[in-house]
């Protein structure tokens, strides 16, 4: 897998993320700081993900991706589109129960805009627990199936703060 990128783009209240290759933990104080900027707008009209070029994603960008869907809909009222073809993603993203916040489209798109790169953020290391801890506290709430699957790492990481 190649090494993970985002890049963005907010035009007049519409908000592109698009992701390359495998993003991972490493993007997600970068991720969560963009994050902020959308939930800082008061002028939200779409927010789309590509994840045409995605080759993976961990359970902590998924949990961010939760973040991102649960927000924009209670406070914006609509529904994150996710473009995505991978299929193991897809599976991923219906085993976690996304089907319920997002809008998984499987066609390309037709979206023309002006994308740079997210700004790079390098969280400190109980900033990154924190955000992992939330990431996947989200997941559970997500899809109750999930606490299995996280409960131990939520303990872990807890416990070393």
């Amino acid at each position: 897998m190649s090494a993970g990128k985002i890049l963005v783009s907010d035009e007049e209240g519409n908000y592109l993320l698009k992701f390359i290759g495998d993003v991972r933990v490493t993007l997600c104080g970068s991720l969560n700081r963009h994050m902020e900027t959308i939930f800082g707008s008061h002028d939200v009209k779409n927010v789309i993900v590509d994840m045409l070029e995605a080759e993976g994603l961990d359970s902590t960008t998924l949990g961010l991706m939760a973040k991102l869907g649960l927000y924009c809909r209670k406070e914006y009222g609509i529904n994150v589109r996710v473009f995505c073809q991978n299929p193991s993603i897809l599976r991923t993203l219906d085993c976690m129960g996304f089907e319920d916040i997002f809008d998984i489209i499987q066609e390309v798109p037709n979206i023309n805009v002006k994308l740079h790169s997210i700004e790079s953020v390098n969280p400190e290391v109980n900033e990154i627990r924190r955000q992992v801890v939330e990431a996947h506290k989200l997941l559970m709430q997500l899809n109750p199936d999930n606490s299995k699957e996280f409960t131990d790492l939520i303990r872990a990481l807890e416990s070393d703060q």
